[in-house]
């Protein structure tokens, strides 16, 4: 199973609220680079580092608990642009998908790297 299919399986039995189990895994598609210019997993992982998240980031990489991530500290990472642009495409408030990307990131990139580092088709 590849990395993307890891993603969207885990994406689609963590579906928050009003957003559908369906659009998730798209929208994380989109902000990983699948379609988005983001530049895929790693890359998302170096800027949620530049942007000062690295704990954040460490233990969701590392094999202990998940620290959180603010919506808003997403959302200044990924650009309000690139958020607000998502949301619109698929008719999601972009505070709402701000939040629900916080919730699932940090588990998939958990699922995304098992054994405490990421692959390097990441």
């Amino acid at each position: 199973m590849g990395i993307f299919d890891t993603l969207t399986s885990v994406m689609a039995s963590k579906a928050a609220g009003a957003i559908e189990a369906a659009v998730i895994p798209v929208v994380l598609s989109e902000v990983l680079g699948n379609g988005g210019g983001q530049g895929g997993l790693s890359a998302i992982v170096a800027k949620l580092e530049q942007a000062g998240l690295g704990e954040q980031v460490k233990s969701w990489i590392g094999t202990g608990q998940n620290l959180p991530i603010s919506a808003q500290q997403l959302q200044q990472v990924l650009g309000s642009d690139v958020v607000k642009q998502l949301a619109g495409r698929f008719g999601i408030p972009a505070d709402q998908l701000s939040t629900v990307l916080a919730q699932v990131l940090p588990n998939a990139v958990d699922h995304a790297s098992p054994s405490g580092t990421l692959p390097h088709t990441a």
